[in-house]
Order: structure tokens, then sequence, then C-alpha cells
């Protein structure tokens, strides 16, 4: 069962806190009323996790199409707006209440304390905590609950993260893998030997660091490769309100199954097999302002359900293998953006890159690779072209650009955060 839960107790709090949520739907939610008159659902009769498969699946198109309708609270109980980043069309609202903040924050500490945080720590933030970004509120009030120290210095800018970090002499950082990267390459300009700092683990939030097997991808490698810090990886929507957190046996992201159920779907809505790929799909617990009954995530992934080596024994999540929508079938290969971003990380010769997918006069997806080269001599693009082919078997458009030229693909007006990947499929 893609539900995967410990025994006991546990099922019975989630379908105690799951009757309360489609209670609480039923009477305040304009969207979950409708869908639950025009299929006939009498919300009493849904008493199991099982019984959830009897409800249909509610999409990213319905959010953005109909953003107000699951409001459940009115207006003046709203203490946060916060939104998505929009990478997949149109950004959507999230509103929170108190009680909701409340939620958001335990979420975060239960994370901080499973990748070994505690009150002893200083966290430098390399994050935004602006623009309506949820994770930023997020870690903050989190660590704030777990007592520890917290520097918010903000994305980018890598020798102001150097310096700060050799002043107020921080234990761990909060940031995005490959910006990460830059920190080690400005602290190997700079002459700063990384591994002489105080900080001994990362909080990698917004990409992947794993394999499906749970081995370091070539991100992960590179980073500890030259710093010898501990990585946790994470996994988090603006929708769900929640993460999971890998512990330091590195196996996987922990459910927390008080705030969550988590489903793992097949394309006709049924639940897949451990170690087998599907669709996250999540119904949030303890969610007053805007909460979400089987929202498909878009996300494709796995799910492991034997016990962990730290002693948890909730389901964990594996890194996400793409996004639904995303996958892309080039020239009878399928592929999907992940996976392209770890090959282009493991070629020296490519120092940054964003990969814009098209479709061409037929219909057909058409991939162009948009990379800054270490150089522009035509052994690198030989080198670069052939690697390509050999490991994809097809062989994508490939432009080279300026460092000032990927820097505004990465970072157009009013994005947050770093695009790598640009959709332009019709």
């Amino acid at each position: 069962m893609s539900i995967s839960l410990s025994t006991g107790n546990l099922k019975i709090t989630q379908e105690q806190k799951l009757a309360e949520l489609l209670a609480h739907l039923s009477q305040n939610s304009p969207f979950y009323r409708e869908l639950f008159t025009e299929h006939g659902i009498e919300v009493a009769t849904i008493k199991t996790l099982e019984d959830l498969q009897r409800i249909p699946t509610t999409h990213k198109e319905d959010l953005q199409r109909r953003n107000m309708d699951f409001l459940c609270v009115p207006k003046h109980q709203i203490i946060e707006y916060a939104s998505t980043s929009g990478t997949l069309g149109s950004p959507v609202t999230i509103a929170l209440t108190e009680n909701d903040l409340v939620r958001l924050t335990l979420n975060e500490y239960n994370s901080f304390v499973c990748a070994g945080g505690s009150g002893e720590d200083i966290y430098q933030l390399m994050l935004t905590l602006d623009r309506q970004f949820m994770a930023g509120i997020a870690y903050y009030s989190g660590l704030r609950k777990l007592g520890a120290g917290i520097i918010r210095l903000g994305p980018g800018v890598p020798s102001l993260q150097l310096e700060t970090i050799q002043r107020l002499k921080p234990t761990a950082i909060v940031a995005v893998p490959s910006f990460i990267l830059k920190l080690i390459q400005a602290a190997k300009d700079h002459g700063i030997d990384l591994n002489q700092t105080s900080v001994k683990k990362a909080i990698c939030i917004g990409e992947n660091i794993r394999n499906t097997d749970f081995s370091l991808n070539i991100l992960g490698k590179k980073i500890t490769e030259a710093w010898d810090i501990q990585l946790y990886s994470t996994y988090a929507s603006t929708e769900m309100q929640t993460a999971f957190t890998e512990c330091s046996a590195g196996n996987g992201g922990h459910l927390q199954a008080d705030l969550l159920i988590a489903e793992i779907l097949d394309e006709d809505n049924k639940p897949v097999a451990a170690n087998t790929p599907g669709e996250l799909t999540i119904t949030t617990l303890g969610v007053e302002g805007m909460p979400l009954l089987r929202y498909k995530t878009g996300d494709i992934c796995m799910y492991y359900n034997e016990p962990c080596a730290c002693g948890r024994t909730t389901m964990r999540l594996s890194p996400i293998i793409g996004r639904k929508k995303q996958m892309i079938k080039f020239k009878g290969t399928t592929l999907y953006p992940p996976a392209m971003f770890d090959l282009l990380n493991e070629m020296e010769e490519v120092l940054d890159y964003v990969v814009e997918v098209y479709s061409n006069e037929i219909g057909m997806d058409e991939v162009l690779l948009h990379l800054l080269p270490s150089d522009t001599g035509k052994a690198t693009d030989n080198r670069i072209r052939a690697y390509l082919q050999a490991r994809l078997r097809v062989s994508p458009h490939v432009t080279y650009v300026s460092a000032g030229h990927i820097q505004k693909m990465q970072f157009p007006e009013g994005m947050r955060k770093a695009v790598k990947f640009i959709d332009k499929r019709v």
C-alpha cells in the first residue's frame, strides 16, 4: 500500500485527523464542497486511509484556476500570504492562519531535529526570506523553536557568505547545492580552506544531491570532495506546507505522518508498490487556511517502508526523479531534467547551464542546451558534444553563452530561484 505508516496509534491518529480535515473541507471549502457534491461523496463514510481512494484527486491546475475557492477561513484570519515560485505555470497563493504558522514551525523544527540539529547549532541561511517565499519563514521559525542561532544572510554574494562564516562561525548552512559549489569556488579563489571553518553540515534545498539508490549524485560528490561536511537532502513544496528531510543515515526523506498523508500513485491513480516510481499525492493534516485533499504534486518519486537505521518507521521518500509535466520524449528517448542536470554537472567543460525544451514543426520535443563553457576552443566543443552523445545516446542542440547571459536566463525579473529548465512546448 502506498500510504506507508507505522502500525497502531499512528494510523489511528492519521485517520482521526483525516476525519477532521474532511469535516472542515465539507463545511468551509467552496472547491471541495462542490467536488463532494459532484461525485456524491458523503465525507462521514470516509473513515480509513484506504477509503481515500474513493475521492478524486486535486491538481495544480485546480489551484491555479480557482485559487481562492480553496480558502477555508474568513480573510481576517489570514496572517501570511505565501506563493509558489510558478515553475510550472502561474504562481499560486497559499494563505496561512496563525495556527498554520505554528504548524509550519513545528514541521521545520522536526526537520532540523531529523537532520541532527540542536540548540547548540548556528545556521547561516543562504536563501530568500522575502518575496512570499514560504521556505524562508519556515526555516527561520523552525530554528527559533529549536533554539539555534540564526544568521539571515539571504541568497548569493559568495564573498559576503564566506566573510560571515569566518566572522560568526556558523556550524551549519541552509543553501541550494549549486550555490554551495559557487561558494567552494569563491573560497578557492580567495585562498580560504573551507575544511578549517566552523561549518560541519549543510541542509540542501531545491535540488537533488542523491541518486535514487541514495548514493550522492555528481552535485553531491563535487561538494563533499571539496568540503568535508555532512549533507542533508530535503524535499518540500509551498502547497503541502510540510517537508521530507533526511536523517544522518541519508536514506530518504522522512514523512511527518502527523502532518501529512502521502500516496504514490500510477497513471490510473492506483497506489504503486514500494521501490516503484509514481506521482507523489498529498493530503495535508492540521492545515486551516488552505488544506489540500489528494493533491497531485506532479513530482515523480519512489517510497520505501522498511525501518530506517535511525529508528524511524514511517515511509521515506526517494529523491525526485522528475516532474510529470517536464518529461521529455526526445528522439525516442525519455528524459527528465534532473538526470540532464546530473550529466551537465559531471562535465568539467561546462561551468553553468540552462536546459530548454520546445516543440518542433511536427510537434515533437526538441532539446536546446544553453551552456557556459570553460573555454571557447574547438577541442572543448568536441568533448562536450561527444560526451552528450555518449551519455544520452541522442544529440541535443547546443549553444554557448556568456556568464552574463546565463545569469539573466537563470534569474529573470521576479524569480527567486535559479531557473535551470525552460519549457517552451506548445
